[in-house]
């Protein structure tokens, strides 16, 4: 049998099982389940094979939180970056275009890793995800409200492994956080703070294009976004979250880490309000500051609560009467107030919790965020990031922008999708994509 045809019947072996055991989907009698339970021992101890989209930058990164697997095949529109990596996993198959790539790697490989600029996420994972691949995506999951709907929906009805980008969610001070919060020490918690001093935005579209590097395949960059001619320096390989076309700013680089503590801690979901104050809307770029209110509704003995996010040159200097430095969450409660970020804590008042002792650990240290994918790949365990949990996050988040480029406070019926008092958001909510790209 071919070196191929094995790592194909060995991949289908392994997601078949994972079909019937991950959760517990179906009853199988006594001898098939002994044929089926070898066949996930072998499959535990075996490496994945994975396809990487996108290779430098973040992507970099990514490769090596997976790169104890077996890379087999890697794609990137830039063929300096995709060399460099090629020349790190030889033999690997290399390509330019990833839908070309998940078409061809279909059966061959058990799982995609994507880390491409925004607006290329959801066309991405749509793919690899209706071909059976497990899939971890960088964050924002998606660049559209409606897309983070279509690419959890998906995820959960091929029952494959995701994981959203959020690092910072396996570090070991989250958890200490959500605990004191779920442990009721701050009491009855109506307001959450978070900011973060970046401020990806600003700028006018290029009157004039120039010829791309012959590294570069633009079409391919460009992928469902609407055609512009290349302007050097001014979306590849950095600049492209300024543009909406691209990117969704600061909100949509920096909130699904920040946000994502206090929808953990709150057990926050969907929001039932949204509005945003900043500059005037430009057409083209994203605002350089950016205030965003939500309102969540109550959630069983938790009462509603405020979610107020902050970028840019609009983050606040003090927060519940406290100086605070340049990102982070407040949460306020009833019996106090805490201040966090990715690598500590602070109660307040002070004199209050002086002699303070956090409560029981019940949050287990993680296994390391890449880490937690690849056992799910494998066993069918669950990830604290997958699709469902983070395709909320993202659509929470990218309702701000929404909001923002509306400009009006938002009703929003999650259930449906429609923001009900604005029938302009529905532009911003879903978006048009060239031909051959679309996400459906």
């Amino acid at each position: 049998m071919a070196k191929n045809e094995l790592t194909k019947k060995s991949s289908f072996s392994r997601r078949d099982f994972l079909k019937t055991s991950g959760a517990g989907a179906a009853v199988v009698s006594s001898g098939v389940w002994s044929q089926v339970a070898a066949q996930e021992s072998k499959a535990a101890s075996e490496k994945l094979n994975i396809l990487c989209i996108g290779t430098a930058n973040r992507a970099s990164a990514d490769i090596d939180g997976v790169k104890g697997e077996n890379i087999v095949a890697l794609c990137d529109i830039d063929s300096n970056y995709l060399g460099r990596a090629a020349a790190r996993f030889k033999g690997s198959r290399t390509y330019a275009d990833y839908r070309e790539a998940i078409a061809k790697e279909s059966g061959k490989v058990d799982a995609a890793v994507i880390a491409t600029a925004d607006h290329n996420h959801a066309p991405a994972a749509i793919r690899a995800i209706n071909e059976g691949m497990h899939v971890y995506c960088e964050k924002p999951l998606t660049h559209t409200v409606h897309e983070a709907r279509v690419i959890a929906e998906a995820a959960k009805a091929k029952g494959v492994a995701t994981q959203l980008g959020t690092q910072i969610h396996a570090g070991e001070n989250y958890r200490r956080v959500v605990e004191i919060v779920q442990a009721g020490v701050l009491g009855d918690i109506t307001e959450a703070h978070v900011w973060v001093g970046k401020g990806w935005g600003g700028g006018d579209r290029p009157k004039a294009g120039q010829k791309p590097p012959e590294n570069l395949s633009w079409d391919l960059w460009l992928g469902p976004a609407p055609e512009r001619p290349y302007a050097a320096g001014r979306y590849h390989p950095a600049q492209w979250r300024r543009w909406w076309d691209f990117g969704q700013g600061t909100l949509g680089d920096m909130a699904c880490h920040y946000m994502d503590l206090p929808f953990w801690a709150l057990d926050l979901r969907h929001p039932t309000a949204c509005k945003a104050e900043g500059p005037s809307v430009h057409p083209e770029t994203c605002p350089l500051g950016l205030k965003v209110e939500y309102q969540f509704p109550a959630r069983g003995d938790a009462p509603p609560t405020k979610l107020t996010w902050y970028d840019g040159n609009l983050i606040p200097r003090e927060v519940a009467g406290e100086r605070v430095p340049g990102s982070g969450v407040m949460f306020v409660g009833s019996q106090g107030n805490m201040y966090a970020n990715y690598g500590s804590y602070k109660l307040f008042p002070a004199d209050k919790f002086a002699e303070f002792k956090p409560p029981k650990q019940t949050i287990d240290r993680s296994i390391g965020h890449h880490a937690e994918w690849i056992k799910a790949c494998k066993d069918g365990s669950p990830t604290t990031c997958n699709f469902d949990y983070s395709g909320a996050l993202t659509e929470s988040v990218l309702l701000g922008n929404v909001a923002f480029r509306t400009g009006q406070a938002l009703d929003w019926d999650a259930k449906e999708l429609k923001a009900t008092n604005c029938p302009a958001a529905d532009q911003y909510i879903r978006k048009e994509y060239r031909k051959g790209w679309e996400v459906a």
